[in-house]
């Protein structure tokens, strides 16, 4: 290859770009309206435009991203994680069109994607699970009757997708037909597809998973585990590698079973084997990420492999450099920067970057998409960077990341790092008398409280506005920021928009939780409520949320189903 189309954005797009200029070939960026601008859009050698501002439209939308490898001349597109990148039809599409794909091979992502056929051939290998559904459910009324039938609580997760979207866990018989409805929403907008199935949940378990390589001679290597309990929506906000705690037994235990599932299944390239650690030591297989995972980086710095130079290694044909598991070289850490308000429950916060001034020093790495000057949209994930921390112990590690934290300064846009400041420092995941930590700690355990952020600015108008030019003879298409245009209005004396006052202090609004989408109204105009009823479901930064009354009336719905809501907009009122 010569030439990687990167189908992907933010911080996994920049990381692609850099391994593609380390393994000497040209990379290629693609980007959506609101990422004009964006630092990933700047790192790699071209940028093409996607002319669009939802997923759907940008980098969702296969034949966009064929016709710009077409037209940039590239011969191979990496799908980094998310979006496409586990998308079979995607991945032959890529291949039918003459280019290499850098990842498995669209049959193995078919097979292994579908967590369905990917719990068979766990099952055939021997490899531990729970019991689930044998094919995706039709409807709710299915996943009723397999709560009845095993008990609650259980988990409905999207057949096709990953990264903790599309995934909801019912506790009680009441909240199952709406979770199961809303797991469907996500897995269509987060990747295409709505399929879901049901497993049995196994309450306050660990999240560990073995990172696998695999290439075109017949290799099969798990490079080593990793911890990923510490989750908030059953998104991972740390990771560390490799998985502390875990006995000898135990160890061996995922890395043949990991092992055995890939080489069944006739893996290539990198992929990842999930499993949950039960409370009473049982180990059951969760699911296969037939791509490269957020958390890669712990892996190569207590590995010492580049794991998406690998990949592409591996899509050039060539063997893997290492070919059996390694010895961990220390103890690595990684934290998720993510643009959330932990003080008002991890809500999404969009807007303008005005600081970001990131840590450095002794096992300091940082994998980022954003810069003091950035926007981060509210159309996409809320990931921002990845603070990743190592040392030669998890003691170690430890101190330099409370050190790293500490240096870490972000305005403008709230973040996760007050939780990450208080987190390394609790009890229960340092570890002195023993690690505590599990896939719902943070709702059932973390009590420590975090302040809310200032508010944030409101988000800047990314919007294009697209004509039609010609220079020297050549027509060409110019996208310009509707804000400069504005600008350029305003100085001209044309007067700009008058900036919307602010609504008045109403005791009967319910207010916009976030910037963000108003997905669906639960109620019809004039509907009684009591307080605490779901009124409305909104959506941002790919993840749902619910609108509760405040209190008890009847409601006034004042903003329609499908528009943009800024932070704090009135969008009803109950009298």
């Amino acid at each position: 290859m010569k030439k990687v189309l990167i189908a992907n954005r933010g911080e996994i797009a920049v990381r692609i770009a850099r391994a593609c200029a380390d393994y000497g070939v040209k990379s290629v960026a693609v980007y959506a309206n609101a990422d004009i601008d964006a630092l990933h859009a700047r790192m790699a050698d071209e940028a093409y435009g996607l002319d669009g501002d939802r997923p759907a439209d940008t980098y969702l939308n296969v034949e966009k991203l064929l016709a710009i490898a077409l037209k940039s001349g590239a011969d191979a597109v990496h799908p980094g994680y998310g979006f496409l990148s586990e998308n079979a039809a995607f991945a032959q599409a890529v291949i039918d069109a003459g280019l290499a794909w850098i990842g498995p091979r669209p049959a193995t992502i078919a097979q292994l994607g579908d967590k369905v056929s990917a719990r068979k051939i766990a099952l055939q290998v021997g490899a531990p699970l729970v019991v689930g559904t044998p094919d995706p459910v039709k409807d709710a009324s299915e996943v009723l009757a397999f709560a009845e039938q095993h008990g609650l609580p259980i988990i409905i997760k999207a057949a096709f997708g990953g990264g903790g979207r599309g995934m909801k866990i019912a506790w009680r018989m009441d909240e199952v037909a709406e979770l199961y409805e809303s797991a469907v929403r996500e897995a269509v907008t987060a990747f295409g597809r709505g399929e879901c199935f049901v497993e049995q949940f196994l309450d306050k378990p660990r999240h560990i998973e073995a990172q696998v390589l695999a290439d075109t001679h017949g290799n099969v290597v798990v490079l080593g585990t990793r911890d990923c309990s510490l989750q908030r929506r059953n998104q991972k906000l740390v990771e560390e590698a490799p998985a502390p705690f875990l006995s000898d037994a135990q160890r061996e235990r995922i890395h043949t079973a990991a092992r055995d599932i890939c080489a069944a299944a006739g893996y290539v390239s990198a992929g990842t084997v999930e499993f949950l650690l039960s409370q009473s030591g049982a180990i059951s297989f969760l699911e296969v990420n037939t791509r490269l995972q957020v958390e890669h980086p712990v892996t190569e710095q207590t590995t010492g492999v580049d794991l998406v130079v690998e990949q592409l290694r591996v899509a050039d044909g060539l063997p893997l450099s290492i070919t059996q598991t390694p010895a961990p070289l220390g103890h690595s850490f990684e934290f998720r920067i993510n643009a959330e308000d932990v003080g008002r429950g991890f809500l999404p916060t969009p807007g303008p970057v005005q600081r970001f001034d990131a840590p450095s020093g002794p096992g300091v790495r940082l994998d980022t998409g954003v810069q003091t000057g950035s926007v981060v949209p509210g159309t996409f994930d809320s990931l921002m960077a990845k603070l990743i921390v190592t040392g030669a112990t998890r003691e170690q590690a430890l101190a330099r990341a409370r050190r790293a934290l500490r240096e870490f300064q972000i305005d403008g846009v709230a973040s996760v790092l007050p939780f990450h400041r208080a987190v390394i420092d609790h009890p229960d995941f340092v570890g002195a008398d023993g690690f505590k930590v599990h896939t719902r700690w943070i709702e059932s355990d973390f009590a420590t409280p975090l302040a809310a952020a200032v508010r944030a600015a409101p988000a800047a108008d990314t919007s294009l506005l697209r004509t039609a030019i010609e220079i020297d003879g050549r027509r060409v298409q110019l996208g310009l920021p509707a804000v400069l245009l504005q600008g350029l209005a305003a100085a001209g004396g044309k007067g700009a928009a008058a900036a919307p006052a602010e609504a008045a202090v109403d005791a009967s609004a319910v207010t916009s939780p976030i910037a963000g989408n108003l997905h669906a109204w639960k109620v019809a105009d004039g509907d009684m409520v009591q307080e605490g009823d779901v009124i409305a479901v909104m959506e941002a930064m790919k993840m749902e949320m619910q609108v509760t009354a405040h209190r008890a009336g009847r409601v006034a719905l004042v903003a329609g189903a499908g528009t943009a809501q800024a932070l704090g907009a009135v969008i009803a009122r109950i009298a």
